[in-house]
């Protein structure tokens, strides 16, 4: 059994929580969080992009700690489940490999690739598991796009472009930079990870974007140059509050198209050359429970991740810090 302490209770945390009760091998022993209500697991305030609050929860046979030191300092935990604000990543990263402790950190690793290395060091040095929570690479809809890229029955990918857009979160303010990273870091960064987790890193990526406010990159369109295909992919928060959070994808095969986005409120579409439409079957699976078991599942082996493995994650960041740059300078950037 791996016994997972969770550092934070906000949406994240919470939604790893009803995550983790489904999953085998797997249970919560402890939370940390220094809000009382949620600490007494009132979690009813607790929102995101999608799903509902994230209600009342019995948390009396917990442990529950205020501060993290404590809970890295509880020996009844095996694996730290890290949702805390980006800017806190680096340090408390290292400080629960250096307690000896393995770890899953939400995504994005950190706000920098030095924060980034810092982290990756402390887990080679420890000898601890170090995985970073990527979920797009297990959402159904996304890992069917795998799958396809995968067995090459309509040949090669030819072309692709993703998107994801939000509204500007209400507390949005320019200082918020420095803890969040902004749409570039925070958002655009899940479709950098799927396109380099499917087709492995471009040589370069040319993005033009819009600055809003202090400078803030709030809209990327970033094209990844590999040799062979035409990668493409959009993120930002212009869209005004009624629109809801949009994601999805054009996958345009040798021998057929996949298309989905989130708002048509239906499953991906397969075009066929025949000229036939179907929509292929979707693993059952929530994306939430399958990262973390494949987390649950490497701390009990004792093996490495191959795919939500720490230097994957630094390699994401990279991208959407390379994109930012080209944004900024006009220019393509290497990577």
């Amino acid at each position: 059994m791996v016994r997972i302490g969770i550092a934070g209770m906000g949406f994240m945390g919470v939604t790893h929580f009803r995550a983790i009760e489904k999953i085998r091998g797997a249970k919560v022993v402890a939370i940390c969080t220094r809000d009382q209500k949620k600490l007494q697991g009132d979690w009813r305030k607790v929102q995101g992009n999608f799903g509902g609050s994230g209600g009342v929860q019995d948390v009396s046979k917990l442990g529950r700690y205020e501060e993290l030191d404590e809970l890295l300092a509880d020996p009844q935990v095996d694996l730290i489940d890290l949702c805390l604000p980006t800017s806190m990543h680096v340090e408390w990263s290292v400080k629960a490999l250096e307690a000896g402790k393995h770890l899953l950190l939400e995504k994005p690793i950190a706000l920098d690739l030095k924060g980034a290395d810092r982290i990756l060091a402390a887990a080679r040095v420890k000898r601890r598991l170090f995985m970073v929570a990527h979920v797009l690479r297990y959402f159904p809809e996304f890992r069917l796009v795998k799958e396809l890229v995968g067995k090459g029955t309509y040949g090669p990918v030819l072309a692709a472009h993703f998107k994801r857009i939000i509204a500007r979160p209400a507390w949005w303010d320019p200082m918020d930079l420095d803890r969040t990273g902004g749409p570039a870091i925070d958002l655009h960064i899940h479709d950098a990870d799927f396109v380099q987790y499917l087709f492995g890193m471009p040589q370069a990526v040319t993005s033009s974007g819009y600055a809003g406010r202090g400078g803030v990159v709030e809209h990327l369109h970033t094209h990844y140059h590999y040799k062979d295909k035409a990668i493409t992919a959009e993120g930002g928060w212009l869209s005004q509050r009624g629109c809801p959070f949009e994601h999805g994808y054009d996958v345009y095969f040798e021998k057929a198209t996949l298309k989905y986005n989130s708002s048509w409120g239906q499953p991906p579409v397969l075009l066929t050359r025949d000229g036939r439409k179907k929509h292929p079957s979707l693993s059952g699976k929530d994306g939430f429970v399958g990262e973390i078991g494949e987390a649950v599942k490497a701390v009990c082996e004792g093996k490495a991740s191959a795919v939500i493995g720490g230097q994957s994650a630094r390699n994401s960041l990279l991208l959407c810090l390379r994109a930012v740059e080209s944004v900024r300078s006009g220019k393509r950037a290497k990577v």
